[in-house]
């Protein structure tokens, strides 16, 4: 499929490699899906179960602790990306893409048999931050793992195109999230969804991570580089400046993304006075909606360039986030807080649509899974994570404006980190004829002038 799955750059137009190419899209795709759903079950289901676990406290606190646990989930990522890039890249992505899965099944499945406070007392918030631990764990290695392969699997001057289904499988799992909250809430009375019904989204995550498993299974295994230096920090270290430049930019982008996706649904209900059932189909069309345009946005990126597309999602978002968050705290009519909402995710589309292959571009294959997942889950973990806890930290503290500014100053960021990255049709690691580092003002040494460019 390119150099990295070892299929000769003269069968890249073959219909069976292209064919090859899609499915193997698909099937690292779908296993996202099922990650990202299992990771954001917690986060729309925590209307509903953070009074059984932190029972002391009015309805922001309750959430402000549940919010600090999904927080200490992401703080495990940087752990993941270093672990499973190094697995990644060292012994194949297929082999890491299948430990990942298995462990978010056993942390959803944790939560799905977890006790609550009434039970064991104190133990049960302590044994769901454990569970969380877990899972942010197994999603700090999935990200840089799937969109490295996905990257290296998409077909030269459509890669934006192919590698925008990561994010289309990790919108698909908030959307499947949210799907499950919507049909529950038909379902069941709100007192049963607190006594036993938000167990339910999690025992489904666990069984569709059965499939994702055998799905993954098939997958080709990936080559990787130098054995010796593949998926050391000493390898990566050589790529210092482009590991910053992603840093910057995710940071923004995380925070940005977290913010309009699952903060948003409880913005909805305890800024804009929207009630549970409205907010949680609200952001369910919107998820359909994000999660269908990214495609697009990955194809747009093709035409006129990651750099591009960077700078617009960055410059874009930097002026819209005040205003926008104003606007929809004051509304209350569902059809206003979608389009508002609707509007704030095109923008941020521009990067998510790209989100992995952007990254891929800037690293060589013997340190990709690592110098991606890595860089990602370190900003993302700062950054992403925390949103929800600080915004309502904000709230609780009567200055909630102020994490409109602090989101549109990592948005700032973000917009020049966007300006120092390299063009990567040029200086880059799939397609470029020069080194990103050497764009970046870095002499190349000898091991990066022995450097072979996929086809």
């Amino acid at each position: 499929m390119s150099d990295s799955i070892g299929i000769a750059p003269s069968a890249q137009d073959d219909a069976a490699d292209r064919r090859r190419r899609i499915m193997a899209i698909v099937g690292s795709s779908s296993g996202n899906l099922v990650e990202w759903y299992d990771f954001y079950c917690y986060a729309f289901f925590a209307l509903y179960f953070a009074p059984v676990f932190f029972p002391e406290g009015d309805a922001t606190s309750q959430l402000l602790k549940s919010a600090a646990v999904f927080a200490v989930g992401f703080f495990m990522r940087p752990i993941g990306g270093w672990l499973f890039g190094r697995i990644a890249d060292r012994v194949g992505r297929r082999t890491s893409m299948v430990i990942s899965v298995l462990m978010m099944c056993a942390g959803s499945l944790f939560i799905a048999i977890l006790p609550t406070y009434a039970t064991v007392g104190a133990a049960a918030p302590v044994l769901l931050l454990l569970a969380r631990m877990l899972q942010g764990l197994s999603v700090g290695g999935e990200y840089g793992t799937s969109a490295t392969y996905m990257s290296e699997v998409a077909l030269k001057g459509r890669r934006g195109f192919f590698a925008s289904f990561q994010y289309v499988t990790l919108i698909g799992g908030q959307l499947l999230a949210s799907l499950v909250l919507v049909t529950l809430q038909a379902l069941m009375t709100e007192q049963q969804l607190r006594d036993w019904g938000w167990r339910v989204p999690f025992f489904i995550g666990a069984l569709a991570a059965v499939v994702a498993l055998y799905l993954r299974r098939s997958l080709a295994e990936t080559a990787t580089g130098d054995k010796e230096k593949a998926g050391t920090f000493k390898a990566l270290s050589k790529h210092w400046r482009a590991f910053c430049i992603v840093l910057a930019y995710t940071a923004g982008g995380s925070l940005s993304f977290y913010t309009f996706t699952t903060y948003m649904q409880k913005y909805l209900v305890n800024t804009a006075h929207m009630n549970k059932g409205s907010a949680s189909q609200v952001m369910t069309l919107v998820l359909l909606v994000y999660m269908l345009v990214q495609p697009a946005f990955g194809a747009l990126s093709d035409k006129i360039g990651r750099k591009a597309n960077m700078l617009l999602y960055s410059g874009l978002g930097a002026v819209m986030v005040v205003p926008l968050m104003h606007a929809i705290g004051a509304n209350q009519d569902p059809f206003v807080a979608f389009m508002l909402v609707t509007a704030g995710l095109l923008v941020i589309s521009f990067y998510t649509g790209i989100s992995g292959i952007v990254k891929a571009e800037l690293f060589p294959t013997h340190v990709r899974a690592l110098g991606v997942g890595l860089s990602y889950a370190v900003a993302n973990s700062l950054f992403g994570g925390t949103a929800e806890a600080v915004a309502l930290w904000f709230k609780q503290n009567g200055n909630e404006e102020m994490f409109f500014w602090y989101v549109t100053v990592m948005l700032g960021v973000a917009f020049v980190g966007s300006l120092l990255m390299p063009n990567p049709k040029r200086h880059g690691y799939l397609d470029g004829a020069g080194t990103v580092e050497e764009a970046l003002g870095a002499k190349p040494d000898a091991e990066r002038a022995r450097m072979v460019h996929p086809a």
